[in-house]
Formats: C-alpha cells, sequence, structure tokens
C-alpha cells in the first residue's frame, strides 16, 4: 500500500513537539491522559495537515471508499528501549518514560471520532498494547508470536470486538520484510452467493478463544454460535479455527468452504510497516494476516515493535456497551 498522507519532517517534529508536552502516562491514569490530548486539539497545537488528513480518512470510511489508512513519518518517542521477549510488558514499563507513540495513537482515535477500547483482564487494562514476540508463545496462532498469522479479526471469539486496529512501527527491522495483509469484507462479498451469504448469517459457525485470551482468563474456551457475516459486510472469522457449531444444517459446511474460496480469491492489500508508520484498518469489516515475506535475520526481526490500540466504529457504538465499563473507565470492558 501507497502512503495516505506523508508528514514532512517539519510537520513531523511540530507534531512531536506537541506530543512530547504530554506527559500524564497512560498507564497509571487513561483518563488524564486522554485529556491533556484533547487540551492539545482544543489549544491548536496539532499541524493543520496532520488534522486535514485524519478527517480525509474520517469521509472515505463514512464513504466506503477505503477501510485501511497509511499515515507515513509520524512522530514516535525518541527512546526506544529494546524489549526483553520473557515480560515486554513489565520491560516497557520500566524502561519506557515518555509517551509520544501513545499520545499519537489517542490523537488519532479522537480525530477519526473513534473511542478506544481496552480489556480489563489483558495488559493490565491498558489502552495502548504492543505487538511484539513473546517467548513462550512462539510458534502459535497468536499477535505475540515471532510466527505467521492467518486473516482474521482480533478477539474473534469475543463479545465486544474493536471495528478499528491502528498500530504505530516502533521498531521495524529494514532488513526483514514482514507485511500486513488486509482484506475487505466488501471484496469478500463479490465471491459469495446470495444462498452463501445467508447461511453465512446465521448463528451456525463457532470460533475457539486465542491461547492469549485463555491463559489471561481460563474460563473461556469457545465462543457462543455466532454468524461470520454481520450487518452489511462486517465479518467475524479466523482461518482455520472458526468452524461449523454442532448441530448445524449440513449446508453451514459448504457456506464456509465457500468462504475460504472467497478468502483465496478477493483482492487483498499488503502494507510493510516501517518505523513511523500508522496503519489503521477495519478490524470488523475486514480480514487481516500477518506474513513473513523475508526475513534475513530472524533475531532481529523478533525485535520488530508496533503500539497498538483497539477503537469503537464512533461514540454511539462504544455507549452500545456502557454497561460493560469496568471501574467506571469508558472504554475498559472485561471479557
Amino acid at each position: 500500500m501507497q502512503p495516505f498522507h506523508e508528514l514532512t519532517d517539519t510537520e513531523r517534529d511540530e507534531l512531536a513537539s506537541a506530543l512530547s508536552s504530554v506527559t500524564k502516562s497512560p498507564y497509571e491514569d487513561y483518563p488524564s491522559f486522554s485529556r491533556s490530548v484533547t487540551d492539545l486539539v482544543d489549544r491548536g497545537a496539532i499541524p493543520v495537515s496532520f488534522t486535514e488528513a485524519v478527517a480525509r480518512i474520517r469521509a472515505e470510511r463514512e464513504a466506503g471508499q477505503s477501510d485501511a489508512h497509511v499515515l507515513r513519518n509520524c512522530p514516535i518517542d525518541p527512546v526506544v528501549p529494546v524489549l526483553n521477549h520473557d515480560d515486554p510488558l513489565a520491560d516497557k514499563y520500566a524502561k519506557k518514560k515518555t509517551f509520544v507513540g501513545e499520545a499519537l495513537l489517542e490523537l488519532f482515535g479522537q480525530l477519526a471520532g473513534t473511542p478506544l477500547l481496552a480489556y480489563d483482564t489483558r495488559f493490565n487494562g491498558d489502552f495502548f498494547t504492543d505487538v511484539v514476540a513473546i517467548n513462550r508463545y512462539s510458534g502459535k496462532q497468536t499477535g505475540f508470536s515471532d510466527g505467521e498469522l492467518v486473516f482474521h479479526n482480533d478477539r474473534t471469539a469475543h463479545p465486544v470486538r474493536a471495528d478499528f486496529i491502528t498500530l504505530v512501527g516502533m521498531r521495524c527491522p529494514e532488513g526483514d520484510f514482514i507485511y500486513t495483509g488486509f482484506v475487505e469484507g466488501r471484496s469478500l462479498l463479490n465471491h459469495l452467493t446470495a444462498e452463501e451469504q445467508e447461511l453465512l448469517r446465521k448463528p451456525y459457525f463457532i470460533t475457539p478463544f486465542d491461547v492469549f485470551s485463555r491463559d489471561n482468563n481460563q474460563s473461556l474456551t469457545v465462543s457462543e454460535a455466532h454468524p461470520i457475516l454481520e450487518r452489511e459486510h462486517s465479518i467475524r472469522y479466523l482461518d482455520t479455527h472458526t468452524k461449523v457449531a454442532p448441530d448445524s444444517p449440513p449446508e453451514a459446511k459448504d457456506a464456509l468452504i465457500a468462504l475460504k474460496n472467497a478468502l483465496v480469491r478477493a483482492d487483498k492489500k499488503r502494507h510493510r510497516i516501517v518505523t513511523g508508520d500508522l496503519f489503521s484498518f477495519a478490524n470488523q469489516d475486514g480480514l487481516h494476516s500477518r506474513d513473513k515475506v523475508e526475513v534475513n535475520d530472524p533475531e532481529r526481526a523478533r525485535s520488530r515493535w508496533l503500539l497498538k490500540t483497539y477503537a469503537f466504529r464512533n461514540e454511539a457504538n462504544a455507549e452500545q456497551h456502557a454497561d460493560r465499563w469496568i471501574d467506571g473507565v469508558r472504554g475498559r470492558v472485561g471479557d
């Protein structure tokens, strides 16, 4: 994918200066941190070009033109620590003393009108999480492995799922080529008959919870029976894991096979996130993957670190889950 907008070095430095003034820790007091970013917007401290770029992304989303966008040459923290792979979260808490990357993600969410979402049982309820290799998940189907990922939605099995995911490249080794794949739900529909779509809209399917979720909440095993297609072109699917629920009609399996075929045939976008890229894409109106196209130094590739947020589609969508807020913190839900 080509960047939707690339900041000039001057714009990047101006934005970095503004974001660096946010000293509240998002890991200790997210509401205060969020208000500090709002204050920057209210004071007019954000470069107009960045504000306008996010406004254009918002317009494209609302018009159904595109569900994946890249902003290039964004500011990140002046010091990006190397995280260990046994407990990178604790290492981040100990080493990362500035919050430019987090403020960038919060700013994008506010300007895009997409309130952030966090899970109370994951990463201590943090709104900003890390896509980084964790040793105990090596080779497993989770974003915290060092391997490839099949096409999926994040948290497919969970009742509250993000509408959008946004990633910022904190450390992306130049000599290794790891791509994020994305296929839009509307593209999948082009390869499914009306009858197949109707079956895929029935609660005939189940998805097991991912290994990371199970480790954080041992009561989680498998989702309730759910449809794969929802709304106009939203999709709830984890390739090679979502399967037909017990007692579903035989034709449900045929519809699932048709979806797998559609996933092979559908048009796809692929983007290699580089350091300073902000890549935002639909989590429910599409599927994404991780493709290790060329890794020349596996140990160096394991140092790849993306800062990540989940977000609701809009304020109204967030409010639908208000009864789930944990400890009164808006956007933080339980499992």
